[in-house]
């Protein structure tokens, strides 16, 4: 008799294992609260990173069994890194150091990508449903809560293909922003990790900045967001459950990369189910040490400002000009050396707090940390134009994915 395995959310981690179940024979069913798969993301720009391992990624994906061309996605070995003083450098590699992919429901994401894979080997998937965690073997929920939250705005440009990342503790608290253009459509992205009163004039002022900075000729197209979730819990698999993705507190705590992670996640459970490995062990082999150097990293850049990130930036550089590769220096932020493993108990002091979740684990998760004084400011005129001229666009049928309350 086929053994019936079900999993609860059909993102990433959650198709990527139920793909690789029902190509071994067994029969899947997928349950998603959501309308579709990536409906969460209403069609944002999203970055794969390719520095956690010496192996790059889509090798890894053709690997496992998944076609790379199933979805549209663009590689960047280069780019702009802004420092809080508006100095703009290029860390850059021979290779790649992440790929763009875009998130939604429109055929060419990654999300449909991943969705066509599931069906084609036999996956049943049913949306619109609420399934009880305990009836399924594979947790692949979304996050429950804050530890932190992102606000963008895709709009048309003239302005050639191009990723910028910003270390700004104004215009992103304790954070970051950036933007991406890709074939005529961009999106400007502000990344709050201290919770905010009227936090869409951090957006504002962000575009504000990249207006005054690049010839973007910008015209709106609607307004994103989403939330980050951040903690590690006691245990991946719980009561013959396994726990992936975001579920499984598997997520970059600190840029936010997690897609990698989802992925890699979700293939593991599909092979322990198979018994071609034991998910607890090989979770806390591969993937554990990176999400704890994350957490470290995260720890530290909470308590630094610009000041702070312009060490960071100024390293960066140097650390290129002295090996020859920009992404050097990404790949040895996330090593878990000696020095980030004595760190290690005093981060998780200092930064995360112990909870129970309804299932019985034990997770010790980052909450939403407060604002600063720093983060009392007024927007600038031009910001000011913006939001007025995103209500104008509000009135015409723009979309707005993301309330700024939910900050």
């Amino acid at each position: 008799m086929t053994e019936v395995i079900h999993i609860l959310g059909a993102g990433l981690s959650g198709l990527a294992a139920a793909t690789i179940l029902a190509r071994s024979g067994k029969e899947v069913h997928v349950h998603e609260i959501r309308e579709d798969s990536g409906a969460r993301f209403d069609g944002d720009f999203q970055g794969i990173e390719n520095w956690t391992s010496d192996l790059d990624f889509f090798e890894e994906l053709r690997e496992w069994g998944f076609d790379v061309d199933e979805f549209k996605s663009d590689s960047f070995g280069i780019i702009d890194l802004i420092h809080p003083d508006d100095e703009i450098s290029h860390p850059k590699t021979e290779g790649v150091a992440f790929r763009v992919v875009e998130r939604g429901t429109e055929a060419h994401t990654i999300d449909q990508g991943f969705k066509r894979m599931a069906l084609e080997s036999g996956v049943n998937i049913h949306y619109k449903v609420k399934k009880p965690t305990e009836d399924c073997r594979i947790v692949a929920a979304g996050p429950r809560e804050s530890s932190a939250v992102a606000f963008g705005e895709i709009f048309e440009t003239s302005h050639k293909n191009l990723v910028a990342f910003q270390l700004n503790d104004k215009l992103a608290p304790g954070a970051y922003s950036y933007m991406i253009i890709i074939d005529g459509v961009g999106l400007i992205c502000t990344c709050l990790w201290r919770k905010q009163r009227k936090s869409g004039r951090y957006l504002n002022e962000t575009i504000a900045w990249y207006e005054e900075n690049y010839e973007l000729d910008r015209k709106p197209i609607k307004r994103v967001g989403g939330k980050g979730d951040f903690g590690l819990p006691s245990k991946y698999v719980h009561d013959g459950r396994y726990y992936v993705g975001e579920a499984g507190g598997l997520q970059d705590f600190m840029w936010g990369f997690g897609m990698r992670y989802a992925i890699t996640s979700g293939v593991l459970a599909a092979k322990a189910i198979l018994g071609e490995c034991e998910y607890e062990k090989e979770v806390r082999r591969r993937l554990v040490p990176l999400v704890k150097a994350s957490a470290i990293n995260r720890f530290l850049m909470n308590r630094v400002g610009n000041r702070g990130f312009k060490m960071v930036a100024n390293q960066w550089m140097r650390d290129q000009k002295r090996k020859g590769d920009g992404l050097k220096f990404m790949q040895w932020l996330y090593k878990p050396g000696i020095l980030r493993r004595s760190l290690w108990p005093l981060v998780r002091i200092g930064m995360l707090r112990k909870k129970e979740l309804p299932d019985g684990r034990i997770v010790h998760r980052m909450p939403f940390r407060g604002s600063l004084k720093r983060d009392l400011w007024e927007q600038s005129p031009r910001a000011n134009e913006i939001g007025e001229q995103w209500k104008s666009k509000q009135r015409e049928g723009g979309n707005l994915s993301f309330a700024d309350s939910d900050a």
